[in-house]
């Protein structure tokens, strides 16, 4: 611990996970913000998740609070700023967690109002957390936020088992969200940038992945080790988890608008 975060009020997003056999994104960021000296409060649909990751975190000392809420709900986005600053005198980062692929296939098959659930959840509740979040770091003239994209935002899929149009849209989406928030936020010395995730091994993507196509876990997690051209294959969650410490740190105090790859270089295979 390097008290990296001392002082910091933060909201972190996607706090509970999938169940399955490695910690997921939400999860692992909370403990590692929490180990850095920051107060939590965590927000998930899934209260029983989120509940295990708030003991987690106050097993290893930390303070975290739960809002049981969805982030395409503005209200929930109130409530949980409220309870921010009303449990801890302020609000430092937020760290926005989300992504979901609500039937998505093809162009030819996605039904669009399961397009239109994914492009809330997943872009438009950027919208959401700015009109909740801005007003209070704007007065305060400081803050980070965080959204956790992924590289399909900019990379091509060419299995043809797995076209996630959808989830692509609303992640390219939430990379222009990010660089305009970036922007018009700068004046108030607020910064805004997104990790793009590559292949990492979590639940959401390795244990239901495998259900999906009917694979063994182990079977599964192989074939997306080889696609990864790092020695060691898929990160873990505590790659995302770092990467987003850095970014809410003094260390990056001159970072904004930026999209950071995640991923073992596969990105870089882009051209």
């Amino acid at each position: 611990m390097t008290d990296r975060l001392e002082g910091y009020a933060a909201i972190i997003t996607g706090a509970g996970q999938t169940p399955g056999q490695m910690i997921g994104n939400g999860r692992a960021t909370a403990l590692v913000f929490a180990r850095e000296g920051a107060k939590l409060v965590l927000i998930d649909r899934d209260l029983d998740s989120m509940l295990v990751t708030a003991g987690l975190v106050e097993e290893q000392g930390g303070t975290a609070v739960t809002v049981q809420g969805d982030v395409s709900v503005a209200d929930d986005w109130s409530t949980a700023v409220a309870t921010c600053v009303e449990s801890f005198g302020r609000l430092d980062v937020v760290h926005h967690n989300v992504g979901v692929a609500i039937g998505d296939g093809s162009a030819t098959s996605v039904e669009p109002d399961d397009w239109a659930r994914t492009m809330m959840i997943n872009s438009g509740s950027i919208l959401l957390m700015a009109r909740a979040v801005l007003p209070v770091m704007r007065a305060a003239e400081r803050g980070v936020i965080t959204n956790i994209s992924s590289i399909a935002a900019i990379a091509g899929n060419p299995s043809p088992g797995n076209p996630p149009i959808t989830y692509k849209m609303s992640k390219a989406a939430m990379n222009a969200a990010t660089q305009q928030l970036a922007l018009e936020n700068a004046r108030y010395g607020i910064r805004v940038n997104a990790i793009m995730p590559g292949l990492i091994d979590t639940p959401l993507g390795v244990d239901l992945g495998a259900a999906a196509y009917g694979l063994d876990r182990e079977e599964y997690a192989a074939r997306r080790h080889q696609r990864v051209p790092l020695k060691g294959g898929m990160g873990t969650a505590w790659d995302i988890a770092n990467a987003a410490l850095f970014l809410a740190s003094e260390e990056a105090r001159f970072i904004t608008g930026v999209l950071l790859p995640v991923d073992g270089g596969q990105s870089a295979r882009i051209g």
